[in-house]
């Protein structure tokens, strides 16, 4: 045995110095990484599709050929912060000069392009795919660009055709938001730019809530989330075809959440992608398609009973399947009874080029077998096709539908990958939750199960007391309704402002334990010193204040905005949360010393410093550039006006505030706030080192990768910088560093 293995080995290391020794030879094609490369052909796959006719005639060399292509780069600047604008100007005047009349592996680079669908020039396409970008050396200077900004949340590398439904879902501030199938978070966080549109507005009205059935992938979205530092988002981990029903008190009253906007962006067999995962070549099959169309119309089905009515749903898969994407839309329809509609999203996004959905399709089995309705499928193949996978026979009920509206990218149009996007609007309650409501006299009984009508797909899920209650019970209608009293008083509201992690088996999932959020009572002595040293305003909302440790010293303090609290305070054993709220303040370990325990926190100052009205030194950009390039610069460094401020302030954190001088427009045109502390005779930042390296670069300037600054020695009794980002508070920040 011991020889055969080593035999292996050696014939192992033998073929791959032959493979090292004519790499030159192969430009790319044939063997990579020891292993071949995977066969662009699927016949099958080109059989259905030509049968389907999803492509417009003449158009199918072109459609196959852009799938065989490897998908460009794409990338998106976050744009609800004030400098998109300054992010813009650099990756134009700097990075995308440097690529003109650039050649890699012989090919010609094309410079950057804007997405000419995506609002104010905001997404960019580039011919590099993302194996190029990495790998090549000229590129190394664009490349690192691309991860630092991507780290400190200023940029998104996300795929163009993914950013297309949450500018259909056309969400305000004010909007309350529900992400059904959140992960990884690009999505999600277009939704969390949306609410923040106005960064005067610490705290929008509206709020997001983004869900993952995976608890693992939960922690990737919670990551993704805090690179955008909003009070308003919150992560939770649930079965999107069955996610409870949410309480919130509205004055004094339990009502029922209601979204107004729902983004549905279901798992999918994901063969519009097929430009970037090669893996869909070899394994496609239409079995996938056939076993995910029930869970798809389980989850819009749940999406349409949260909706608000007035309220508007994207249901968007990476698939090209009408199985998938037109038979659950008009599944959905059918089942609505015209409590749901198509709308017509043609105008709404200038440029983007896409082909309406389909009105007719055929439905075929994995090794090739057609049907075209449900009376041509026998009974043994009953169980893997279901009647909602064809079209409705019923012709003016299928023209009503006006499926046409259904948006299909295909990859050829616009150098994407294959989407599907359908925009519902809820008109009225669905069918099922228009029943009579229970006389109020009635004692209150156990409540049963409510049978599924034959029209309603019956949820992949286990028939525990709270999922029972999550679902509408008889008597509730979709708007404005309110939870029985013994319901508000049960489970749903927390005592002592503590929101646990639920105790009850019935919530147990897989994964980690998560700490509890605890929010600071009213009268907390903690509270006050931090109140004074900061000399914080009267509107600052102090009840939004919350901990992850109920036993003791706090570490960290953070914040959710009011509304977030609400649905905190009155949901946590009807929810599993894993993240929410910002961190504002972090205790030092000898921070007494300085008349406050807590100093300022870089994560949380956009949030916090509109309620700040002490310890704020402003600074120049000349001062900024000390303060971010050198590691505890002496007061006698900073200019004059900043040194008059700081010399006889007392030690402890500090606010640094840079205003833009509209008479240079040559300078940096963004307000920029930092952290800081005062120490005996200097001052230095608490800034993470992208977010150092990312005001830098707006300013003009270009660190060497061997001179980037570390945290360091910071300030008396606080830590090192470094070991507080590395380590989080409780689990739920475990993916945050």
């Amino acid at each position: 045995m011991g020889r055969r293995s080593r035999g292996r080995r050696l014939q192992q290391q033998q073929q791959r110095s032959e493979s090292a020794e004519d790499g030159g030879k192969r430009n790319g094609a044939g063997w990579e990484g020891g292993y071949p490369e995977i066969v662009k052909e699927n016949k099958l796959f080109e059989h259905y599709y030509q049968e389907l006719k999803i492509v417009p005639e003449g158009e199918w060399d072109q459609f196959m050929g852009a799938l065989r292509e490897p998908l460009p780069a794409t990338l998106r600047i976050t744009g609800y912060k004030s400098h998109a604008k300054e992010i813009l100007h650099c990756l134009k005047n700097k990075y995308f000069k440097e690529l003109e009349d650039l050649e890699v592996d012989g090919q010609k680079v094309e410079v950057p392009q804007p997405l000419s669908w995506y609002p104010e020039e905001l997404a960019w396409h580039t011919n590099l795919s993302r194996k190029i970008l990495r790998k090549s050396p000229q590129l190394e200077k664009f490349h690192q660009f691309l991860v630092s900004e991507t780290e400190s949340g200023n940029i998104s590398r996300q795929e163009a055709v993914s950013m297309i439904p949450p500018l259909l879902l056309n969400a305000h501030p004010h909007h309350k938001i529900l992400d059904m199938c959140a992960a990884p978070g690009s999505k999600t966080t277009q939704l969390i730019e949306m609410l923040h549109a106005d960064m005067n507005v610490p705290f929008p009205e509206g709020f997001v809530i983004a869900n993952d059935v995976d608890n693992k992938r939960c922690y990737l979205l919670v990551h993704q989330a805090k690179r955008l530092g909003s009070p308003c988002i919150m992560v939770v981990n649930h079965d999107a075809s069955c996610i409870p029903r949410l309480q919130v008190d509205v004055n004094g009253r339990k009502e029922v959440l209601f979204y107004d906007r729902i983004l549905c962006d279901v798992p999918c067999s994901g063969d519009g992608t097929m430009r970037k995962n090669i893996d869909v070549w070899k394994k496609w099959s239409t079995l996938n398609s056939l076993q995910l169309h029930g869970l798809q119309l389980r989850i819009a089905t749940r999406g349409a009973e949260q909706l608000v009515e007035g309220g508007r749903m994207v249901y968007s898969t990476c698939s090209l399947n009408p199985i998938e994407d037109e038979a659950v839309i008009a599944s959905l329809l059918e089942k609505s009874e015209g409590a749901l509609e198509l709308a017509d999203v043609s105008s709404e996004l200038p440029g983007l080029k896409w082909v309406p959905g389909l009105s007719q399709w055929k439905v075929m089995t994995k090794d090739g077998q057609w049907f075209a309705s449900w009376d041509d499928v026998p009974h043994n193949r009953h169980t893997q096709i279901r009647p909602t996978m064809f079209p409705p026979k019923d012709p003016e009920k299928l023209q009503a539908m006006h499926l046409e509206r259904c948006l299909r990218i295909l990859p050829h149009h616009q150098n994407t990958g294959g989407f599907f996007v359908a925009v519902l609007v809820k008109k009225s309650s669905m069918p099922w939750n228009k029943r009579p409501p229970k006389p109020q006299g009635e004692p209150a009984e156990p409540r049963a199960p409510v049978p599924p009508s034959p029209a309603e797909p019956t949820a992949g899920c286990a028939s525990t007391p709270s999922e029972l209650e999550s679902k509408l019970a008889p008597g509730i209608s979709d708007t404005g309704a309110a939870e029985s009293a013994e319901d508000a008083d049960g489970s749903g509201s927390r005592r002592g402002g503590v929101c646990g992690p639920p105790p009850s088996k019935k919530m147990k999932l897989f994964g980690f334990k998560e700490d509890p959020f605890v929010f600071i009572p009213e009268d907390d002595p903690l509270f006050p010193p931090i109140q004074k040293f900061y000399a914080l305003d009267p509107s600052f909302p102090k009840t939004n204040l919350l901990t992850r440790t109920t036993e003791g010293k706090k570490r960290q303090l953070y914040m959710v905005s009011k509304e977030l609290r609400n649905v905190l305070l009155n949901n946590s054993e009807r929810m599993k949360v894993i993240n929410t709220g910002i961190k504002v303040w972090c205790r030092n370990n000898s921070g007494e010393e300085f008349d406050c325990a807590f100093r300022l926190a870089q994560e949380g100052i956009y949030t916090l410093y509109p309620f700040i009205n002490s310890r704020i030194i402003t600074v120049s950009i000349e001062d900024v550039q000390v303060l971010l390039t050198q590691e505890n610069p002496f007061f006698r460094k900073l200019s004059s006006e900043a040194y008059s401020q700081v010399k006889d302030m007392a030690k402890g954190s500090v606010v640094l505030k840079y205003e833009p001088d509209p008479t240079k427009p040559d300078a940096l045109q963004c307000p920029i706030v930092l952290c800081g502390w005062r120490g005996k005779a200097s001052v230095r930042t608490f800034v993470p080192r992208n977010e150092r390296l990312h005001y830098l670069r707006m300013m003009g300037l270009e660190v060497p990768v061997g001179k980037k600054r570390e945290g360091g020695a910071g300030a008396p009794g606080a830590e090192n910088q470094k070991d507080r980002d590395a380590r989080g508070q409780g689990t739920s920040e475990m993916n945050d560093t």
